[in-house]
């Protein structure tokens, strides 16, 4: 049996992976170099750009995936995957927003700059935007709280340092609905 192509490997890997695949798992997969990985997957991605397919390749919370361009998204409206969850509110916003600035942070640095969220901080972690990273040293070891992988998959964040600057930052756009 012959060895399928490089191309064809990736390809398989970002549909079947149902999340996002790192460089290091394609060079892996494909026994090359990571800066050969990387060749290997910008190939890829003009390859399906090239063909029109109604794919393409995105860098996304540390890796790469396959989606839909966004001028196709629209026509495929029927077809999609039951409604988003209601959108966050402007108050759900401003906590994700210092959580995702300040982690690792607990709930009362959280409260001590934003005000009461207790509530909010559970509704996070429930739509998995939120997750407990550890305990502080401070008295009682209070959990800390970070953003998770699908944080950086719903806002289309790379990594934390796609993050807009803080002064001035405008969150408006971030608000489904």
């Amino acid at each position: 049996m012959t060895p399928p192509l490089p191309q064809a490997l990736i390809g398989a890997a970002l549909l079947a992976a149902g999340r996002p695949v790192t460089r290091r798992e394609v060079a892996d997969l494909l026994g090359l170099p990571e800066e050969a990985a990387a060749r290997a997957l910008e190939a890829f991605a003009a390859t399906l750009q090239g063909a029109g397919l109604g794919f393409e390749v995105e860098a996304v919370a540390g890796g790469y995936r396959l989606v839909v361009p966004p001028g196709l998204a629209a026509h495929l409206a029927p077809l999609l995957a039951p409604p988003a969850l209601p959108p966050l509110s402007a108050a759900a916003l401003e906590v994700l927003a210092v959580i995702a600035y300040r982690q690792p942070v607990t709930r009362a640095e959280i409260e001590a700059m934003r005000g009461g969220s207790a509530g909010t901080v559970v509704t996070l972690q429930e739509r998995e935007l939120v997750k407990v990273v550890g305990r502080s040293d401070a008295v009682g070891q209070p959990l800390l709280y970070g953003t998770t992988e699908r944080f950086l998959l719903e806002f289309g964040l790379t990594g934390l340092d796609d993050l807009p600057p803080l002064e001035g930052a405008d969150f408006s756009h971030l608000l489904r609905g």
